[in-house]
């Protein structure tokens, strides 16, 4: 891993680097859930085994985060941030893959939606409604998208029913979804090791990020 930081029009967050030993292929920035920063050990693992094939992951904490607060910013806040942070990335590989962790995927939508080019979304445990609220479902933005998509998700997740969640993304020309059979929102699954999981989404994102941009090469210095 290499530590950095990157300012943005708010101060700076940190950041950190896994880079492939070979030039990379392609490039996914990574953002965090809620509830955690960029050192969650999912995050972790996941910019590991993709650093493994060929992937220049980049992971960033959001502006609460850095200051070590709980409460997440307010999405304005946060999108600047995101935007700040994957433009940063774009000047070294040209449309990089964006994503995230429920509100790190969300965010990373909503600015694709808002014009960011990117290659594709990586969307771990998107959050589409509140626990036990369906009715308040945040799909209206992923509509504007015309990125391809791959949704990872849990098939106990919470924060999106199933039936739901397959209404959605049958909707959406872009999306793929790749169900992780009994897994909940942390992707934790029963009589599955943490290991296990995070090689089964390692290797989706893989395969996702190869099938669109093969041969993605970083900018010349």
């Amino acid at each position: 891993m290499i530590d950095t930081t990157f300012a943005w029009e708010g101060g700076e967050v940190s950041g950190a680097w896994h880079r492939p030993e070979a030039p990379a292929r392609a490039a996914l920035v990574l953002a965090h859930g809620a509830g955690h920063g960029m050192n969650t050990r999912l995050l972790v693992d996941i910019g590991e085994a993709l650093a493994e094939r060929g992937v220049a992951v980049l992971r960033f904490n959001f502006p609460y985060a850095e200051v070590g607060r709980q409460r997440p910013d307010p999405q304005p806040r946060l999108e600047a941030c995101y935007r700040a942070v994957a433009e940063a990335v774009a000047a070294e590989f040209p449309q990089p893959f964006v994503g995230g962790k429920s509100m790190g995927g969300r965010i990373a939508s909503n600015i694709v939606a808002d014009g960011f080019p990117t290659a594709g979304l990586a969307l771990l445990g998107y959050p589409l409604h509140p626990p036990g609220q369906p009715e308040r479902i945040r799909q209206a933005h992923l509509r504007q998208i015309d990125a391809p998509m791959l949704f990872l998700q849990g098939t106990r997740d919470p924060f999106a029913t199933p039936d739901l969640l397959h209404r959605t993304i049958a909707a959406l020309p872009f999306a793929t979804l790749r169900e992780i059979a009994g897994g909940d929102h942390s992707f934790k699954v029963r009589g599955r090791s943490s290991a296990d999981v995070t090689k089964e989404l390692a290797d989706a994102i893989d395969e996702f990020m190869a099938a669109r941009a093969p041969e993605t090469k970083p900018r010349a210095p």
